[in-house]
């Protein structure tokens, strides 16, 4: 499938209750919800929305501390999600991991794409690789705009934390109060469904309902009337199922408890104060960026630029966001807790909280090997890899992909953006955070770095594309 997506999407997750249990019981629970919740609809607390009824396999736990009053210059902010977080392990060299995105772009392997490392709060490595169209080539730089596709569900829960932060809705909320008019298979399902369940994929609908639908360029409002008729695999809040219509809802929700459009205050509210000034929403916002790159497809004669699909443009919280890895250095040190005047320590801990477990996603070379549970939070995934927590989320759309990954016991993130529908570059994030965990080494790609012998001084600093000092970055002023 073509659509947006992340790896593990189509998977069917068998957690989560059946259908058909007594109301009374799901009464009472949802009684206990409320009581639960109360706390974080003041935004007093890093409560976090109740797990889905099946038990979630067990993440290693971060631990907080609350969040600081900082300069609005955003320099030197120490991390506030681990208080003391442990050195990436001896050896982690970024030059290593720039020199094999380099040879994934070397003779067209794939057209283009663009990294960023981020290290203590710091931006380490910030590069584009490659060209932006294989038709009318121009280099990729830290300021190439891509089309993050499902990456744009990390703003999503980001965007209704910073509502209910400000009391204006609730993790509890439930989304008919909202929206009268929606409606799912029955009256007690509509009823039932909240907020956290639209951003946590616990619709109860079966995984990507309609997809294909908008793929064919059904308009989002009809789409969303059909779901009173999808079939329903469990209650909502009791299983979990990958959604990109359904998990949209919450830009109505915005709209319906500010009175502005999600777009508008997704770039007031995120956008702006973090520094992102290359991000932007939707098809125009792409294309109306200085660079960007352009989606690419494999041809006979090799890769073949296209114009972005509109389809999933039109479900924006789902798969909306386009940025530039400048723009998602920005954003990993905000969800690394840098950035506290505009993300705090309780809401980061919120937002990155397993609430269903998501064993599908056990699957695939890598997460094969390294992982050992799964969940999906607030817009992000959770896993366990090898023992180490890590809070990820990937995207796919026509001609575009993109990873990004937090691994907070080392201050570590990680984005990668490419522009073409290829594998390749996947094996590149296992390679990093194996690097900085100090795992043994394991070919996850089919390239090897330079001899370190070549490089000119073992102790020389990275710089960034711009030639500055990468040791030198940081958040970005407000």
């Amino acid at each position: 499938m073509k659509g947006a997506t992340d790896r593990g999407a189509t998977k069917r997750d068998a957690s989560g209750e059946p259908q058909g249990q007594r109301v009374a019981g799901h009464r009472a629970w949802r009684a206990t919800l409320v009581g639960l919740l109360l706390p974080i609809a003041v935004g007093s607390a890093a409560q976090t929305p109740p797990p889905a009824s099946a038990p979630v396999a067990s993440v290693p736990a971060v631990a907080v501390k609350p969040a600081q009053a900082v300069p609005a210059t955003g320099v030197q902010l120490a991390s506030v999600l681990v208080p003391n977080p442990t050195p990436v392990a001896s050896g982690f060299d970024v030059r290593v991991y720039e020199d094999m995105a380099q040879q994934l772009v070397a003779d067209q392997r794939i057209p283009g794409m663009a990294m960023a490392i981020v290290k203590n709060g710091r931006i380490v490595s910030m590069r584009g690789y490659g060209i932006t169209d294989t038709r009318a080539a121009e280099p990729i730089d830290s300021h190439t705009v891509f089309r993050l596709a499902s990456l744009s569900k990390s703003f999503a829960g980001t965007m209704t934390g910073l509502l209910v932060n400000d009391g204006v809705i609730r993790w509890d909320s439930r989304v008919n109060d909202y929206l009268p008019e929606f409606r799912l298979q029955n009256e007690y399902a509509t009823q039932r469904l909240t907020v956290a369940d639209v951003l946590s994929h616990r619709t109860g609908l079966s995984h990507n309902a309609f997809d294909r639908d908008l793929e064919g360029n059904v308009d989002y409002r009809t789409l969303t009337q059909k779901l009173a008729y999808a079939p329903a695999k469990c209650l909502p809040g009791d299983c979990y199922g990958y959604q990109n219509i359904a998990f949209s809802l919450i830009g109505d929700v915005v709209f319906a408890a500010t009175g502005a459009f999600y777009p508008q205050e997704v770039e007031r509210r995120i956008f702006k104060p973090l520094g992102m000034n290359d991000a932007s929403l939707g098809l125009e916002g792409i294309e109306a960026s200085p660079r960007w790159a352009k989606p690419h497809v494999r041809g006979r004669g090799g890769w073949v630029s296209l114009m972005p699909k509109p389809s999933y443009y039109r479900v924006a919280p789902a798969a909306g966001v386009n940025a530039s890895i400048s723009d998602m250095a920005q954003w990993l040190l905000a969800h690394g807790g840098h950035r506290p005047d505009v993300l705090s320590a309780p809401l980061l801990a919120t937002l990155h909280a397993p609430l269903v477990s998501t064993p599908g996603e056990m699957r695939g070379s890598w997460r094969r090997a390294r992982l050992n549970a799964a969940s999906y939070a607030l817009g992000w995934r959770v896993y366990d890899y090898s023992g180490h927590q890590l809070v990820f989320h990937a995207g796919a759309v026509q001609g575009y992909r993109g990873m990004m990954a937090l691994l907070p016991e080392r201050d570590v993130g990680i984005a990668i953006l490419w522009n073409s529908e290829s594998s390749l570059p996947t094996g590149l994030l296992p390679t990093i955070l194996d690097g900085a965990i100090g795992m043994p080494s394991q070919r996850w790609l089919d390239v090897a770095p330079f001899d370190e012998g070549l490089y000119a001084s073992r102790n020389q600093q990275p710089t960034d594309d711009a030639g500055a000092d990468a040791s030198t970055a940081t958040a970005a002023p407000r």
